[in-house]
């Protein structure tokens, strides 16, 4: 089955008892139990809820995956995963992760004995040389945020199978449309649905799914102790946008390349990240594991204030954190999504004072190309 049709079918669950196609939003704490000794499927929402089910079911067949969670962000389904490690566990994390994942490995799980060592996943030496007799996983993001390295799926599993470890893939930026990390081999894969899942800019949502019976347990009982789950009216908003997840990805991805390409040819850019430009050195493993760049790039313009300039001159894009929605964001990591990170972490990450990331939204390319031509003519 196509892609663009399995997510139609999934996220069109007809209601048995009315008939109606869209999943009902079943706004109940708690569930009749008809026999005192044998409880039905539903007890207490925290545990499970029949709209919450539809979404997760959703979210693990749209990644080829058997067990779906699905949280109240992106942060809480990320930090959940992680909480299925003890104290002693080491893991390797790609040195180009999310702030706020950074954030989690180097002020929160640090407390409670979870030790990790940042890493380049793209030098499988570093990555072998990092490995302890404690290592129990590897975490991977890729593309990362916010300078697109891409990592390289298939031969970090080749490394963490030899030495019996698990993989985690944090897929947000390319999407189950574009990538799926389980078919090549990552045994959990989690998401900011917040994200280009949503597509809409309007909810909180965060998802976690794997083909293992063991790990779905661990997953399982985290999300059930913890209760970060996401709420029934969240997850049908998020039903609704998944249905046009693939006509947005096609879309947006467009013209991320049509963008990409036009802003190498800026004397004001200096560097361009997108790994579906055939100029990245990540281009070609970016396109044997995924269809495309995505819909994200990042550009640099030489400094902080030039990056001012151009932010304060925009007028399609919204200056803002985030990104996955169906309008474009323009976003400085250094001051929003990475400022949990020093100037010399942020330097080591390749997250220069002019670096401005770009979500491209479904607005046509051309008229965004005409306005970020007017905004770099404001650069002196």
């Amino acid at each position: 089955m196509n892609d663009q049709t399995k997510i139609i079918k999934l996220t069109t669950v007809k209601d048995k008892e009315s008939g109606a196609i869209n999943t009902p939003i079943q706004l109940s704490s708690t569930f009749q139990q008809d026999d005192f000794d044998h409880f039905g499927e539903f007890d207490y929402s925290r545990s499970g809820n029949p709209t919450r089910k539809v979404g997760e079911n959703a979210v693990a067949q749209l990644e080829n995956g058997q067990y779906g969670f699905l949280y109240s962000t992106g942060m809480a389904a990320i930090s959940s995963v992680l909480e299925t490690f003890s104290q002693g566990d080491h893991l390797i994390v790609s040195k180009f992760v999310y702030g706020g994942t950074f954030r989690v490995f180097t002020e929160v799980l640090n407390r409670f004995g979870i030790e990790h060592t940042f890493v380049d996943l793209r030098d499988l030496d570093q990555v072998t040389a990092a490995i302890q007799p404690n290592t129990k996983a590897i975490y991977i993001e890729t593309p990362s945020n916010p300078v697109l390295a891409v990592t390289d799926i298939r031969a970090i599993v080749e490394i963490a199978k030899a030495h019996d470890l698990l993989t985690i893939a944090d897929n947000t930026f390319m999407s189950p449309y574009l990538q799926k990390p389980l078919d090549l081999g990552v045994d959990i894969v989690v998401h900011s649905a917040t994200k280009f899942l949503s597509g809409h800019s309007d909810i909180l949502a965060g998802a976690a799914i794997t083909n293992d019976p063991a790990l779905a347990d661990k997953i399982y009982f985290i999300q059930n102790a913890v209760g970060a789950t996401l709420g029934v009216s969240d997850t049908w908003l998020l039903l609704r946008g998944i249905k046009t997840l693939g006509v947005r990805m096609a879309q947006s991805s467009s013209s991320a390349l049509t963008i990409a390409s036009w802003l190498e040819q800026q004397p004001a850019v200096t560097r361009v990240c997108y790994p579906g430009l055939k100029s990245s050195p990540d281009y070609e493993i970016q396109l044997s594991q995924a269809k495309n760049g995505g819909a994200v790039l990042s550009f640099d313009v030489g400094s902080e204030n030039n990056a001012r300039i151009l932010a304060e001159a925009v007028q399609i894009p919204e200056f803002s954190v985030s990104l996955g929605g169906v309008e474009s964001i323009l976003s400085y990591p250094p001051k929003m999504s990475h400022a949990e990170l020093s100037p010399a972490e942020q330097a080591d990450c390749g997250i220069t004072p002019g670096l401005l990331r770009f979500s491209v939204g479904i607005e046509d390319p051309a008229d965004l190309i005409a306005d970020l031509e007017q905004a770099l003519a404001q650069i002196k």
